[in-house]
């Protein structure tokens, strides 16, 4: 029986990160449908759901929009495992930092949007993971920078003495892009490690 993954296709990187949930499932010796996510009634029937980048704005806005946000809430309540990458990482904090965002409060951490940058100022760099046994290649595109952590979030990343990777019960942010890479190894340790830790 395969699983359910929805991504939240409002913005962002929906096809890399649908190949990376794949690539990571096989891996895991799981078998996957990505769905992709544009109106409510849908997140309900997912094991796993992923929010991209983007611009969170826009994307906070359609969520609410259409309902999605209360939904995505109930399958965090339910312990279902999500993944939020940069802009992703935004919307599910507690604090954006910026009033145009209205966050779904799904990760106690306070995030400042584009911190590290603007497009020009991207860059690669391997960083250790709690839980992966080599460095990761992370992709900060226009990252937001985590600014405070709550007392239930697990710190599984830091660039330069900073958080870019937090873990608070079945969700996992990310500041960076793992879906740019050809290493699926993020999204197994949001995903298939944590159904397989059930």
């Amino acid at each position: 029986m395969s699983l359910r993954a929805g991504v939240v296709a409002v913005q962002g990187d929906v096809s890399e990160h649908a190949e990376a949930i794949v690539s990571s499932g096989e891996r895991h010796g799981e078998s996957v449908e990505v769905i992709e996510i544009r109106s409510g009634g849908v997140v309900p029937d997912c094991d796993l759901l992923l929010l991209p980048g983007g611009e969170s704005t826009t994307i906070s806005r359609l969520l609410a929009r259409e309902g999605i946000d209360a939904e995505i809430r109930d399958h965090v309540a339910a312990g279902k495992p999500v993944l939020a990458t940069c802009a992703g990482l935004i919307v599910t904090a507690t604090d954006a930092n910026d009033e145009r965002v209205d966050t779904l409060g799904v990760l106690d951490v306070t995030v400042d949007r584009n911190a590290f940058g603007r497009q020009r100022d991207s860059f690669e760099a391997g960083i250790e993971v709690a839980g992966l046994a080599e460095p990761f290649p992370a992709v900060f595109i226009r990252a937001p920078l985590i600014d405070e952590v709550g007392e239930g979030v697990e710190v599984l990343a830091r660039w330069e003495g900073r958080p870019v990777a937090v873990r608070e019960g079945p969700v996992v942010g990310t500041s960076f892009h793992p879906e740019l890479t050809d290493d699926p190894r993020i999204h197994g340790l949001a995903f298939f490690d944590a159904l397989a830790a059930e």
